[in-house]
């Protein structure tokens, strides 16, 4: 262990796993990826539980009863996030070759919430026709959006309409088509999946493309535009565990960090059991880092075990609802993923829908109803409330810490931070055509 490496890794969650293969892409060959004991969870990885570990995670001291099914049929994902289909984590498995190591199930459905009740997220013209979200004349006006959005080129100025991508507001756009407020809520939230109505006074150019991609994402499955990977997020870390070995990384299980070593301002190494592995830099989730990263809000999750599929959706077997702030007066989004037996998460005929959103009064319990009203009767329910963190600005010290996961249910808010700790390491912006070559280098090029 006294030796050095490029870079030190602590942590196994999806962030840091995905980090780890791309530092090995760019030429990182040394690198030792340290697989914390961290039975805390402080927002940092999506730890996946059994049964029996979820009871034990939550005080339960009576344990699971029989109703529940067999203890090896469960995989319950403490932060479950759906992956857009043609979204950005999607293309870092792809290229990467990941996928080789994974199978996916589409979702099945993406719903919306608007007066206590939930629909379908209306994204192409015909179902935009179909919905009853809207009146007769909304949808025609709500189709004309999105047959502009579908046309929508930046660099052709025929398909602009007047709309200048990087001056014009997305309030301005939605005025342009006369659209309600109703409409505005789910194409922002359901759609373009804004967490806040913060975008909706800055340039159009990122809202239009977030809808485009969560139209192109449907568009390569037709159910919805999510996926969700056989037995769990869990199998997302181990599969870029398993090329990051290829490209010869260097891995120590169950060892614990005594210390972080900083000499001269800057990270030096890991101390561990009074060896010390020395290093250029570090990669971490917060719960490593505690003294170097600040609060910035908290987030409320509730796990509840059904044994029915949620009501008005069909009777899928998963599927997202989101419930936009303004529908219940709110300054952020809640949020509800459901998946089930069918993804190989739960006993037969048992379902896990967890609710989700920021926390924003002293009573977070209560903020949820409205989410936990939609899913009763509930066989079992685990309550938990955690950090939400930010690395403090201290890039000298050559310590990367990745955010703490936020209350959204897809990954892309993840992604962003996947890119921004490789541009803050690297210097440069991450580039998947650059992660394709230097995946070909290794596997060969892509059969024709």
């Amino acid at each position: 262990m006294d030796e050095e490496y490029d870079v030190i890794v602590l942590g196994t969650g999806l962030t840091i796993s995905c980090i780890i293969t791309n530092s090995s892409l760019i030429g990182s060959c040394k690198i030792i990826i340290h697989f914390g004991i961290n039975p805390a969870l402080k927002g940092g990885g999506s730890t996946k539980k059994k049964k029996k570990e979820l009871y034990k995670r939550f005080g339960i001291l009576d344990g699971p009863p029989d109703s529940m099914g067999r203890g090896r049929d469960w995989n319950v994902d403490l932060i479950p996030k759906f992956l857009m289909a043609n979204g950005q984590l999607v293309k870092m498995l792809l290229y990467t070759e990941v996928t080789r190591y994974l199978d996916f199930k589409v979702v099945e459905g993406s719903f919306v919430y608007k007066g206590g009740k939930i629909y379908k997220v209306p994204s192409t013209e015909t179902e935009a026709l179909a919905s009853n979200l809207m009146g007769m004349f909304e949808k025609r006006r709500f189709r004309k959006f999105l047959v502009f959005v579908a046309n929508f080129d930046e660099s052709d100025p025929r398909t602009l309409e007047g709309v200048d991508p990087k001056q014009s507001t997305m309030r301005d756009v939605y005025k342009k088509f006369d659209l309600g407020q109703d409409v505005i809520d789910f194409t922002g939230h359901a759609l373009a999946l804004y967490r806040t109505d913060d975008y909706l006074d800055q340039p159009c150019l990122e809202t239009i493309n977030r809808i485009k991609l969560y139209s192109e994402s449907l568009a390569r499955y037709g159910k919805s535009p999510y996926l969700y990977p056989l037995y769990g997020l869990g199998e997302l870390p181990q599969g870029f565990a398993r090329l990051s070995a290829i490209y010869g990384g260097t891995y120590m299980l169950n060892k614990p960090v005594d210390e972080i070593v900083i000499e001269n301002g800057r990270v030096v190494g890991v101390k561990s059991e009074g060896e010390v592995a020395r290093c250029k830099q570090l990669i971490c989730d917060p719960s490593y880092v505690s003294d170097r990263v600040r609060k910035v809000g908290q987030v409320i999750r509730v796990i509840c075990i059904l044994s029915h599929p949620i009501k008005n959706t069909n009777d899928a077997n998963s599927c997202q609802i989101i419930i936009p702030q303004n529908q219940v007066n709110r300054k952020s989004d809640i949020y509800v993923c459901m998946i089930s037996y069918a993804h190989n998460v739960a006993a037969q005929g048992k379902y896990i829908a967890i609710v989700s959103t920021t926390v924003e009064t002293s009573e977070p319990e209560k903020e949820i109803e409205p989410a936990l009203e939609l899913l009763e009767p509930v066989d079992q329910k685990y309550i938990y409330i955690y950090i939400y963190e930010r690395e403090r600005e201290r890039e000298r010290e050559r310590i990367f810490s990745s955010r703490a996961y936020d209350a959204t249910t897809h990954f892309e808010t993840t992604c962003n931070d996947i890119k921004d700790i490789y541009k803050r390491m690297t210097g440069t912006d991450f580039d998947f055509e650059n992660m394709k070559r230097k995946q070909n280098d290794v596997f060969g090029e892509d059969e024709p």
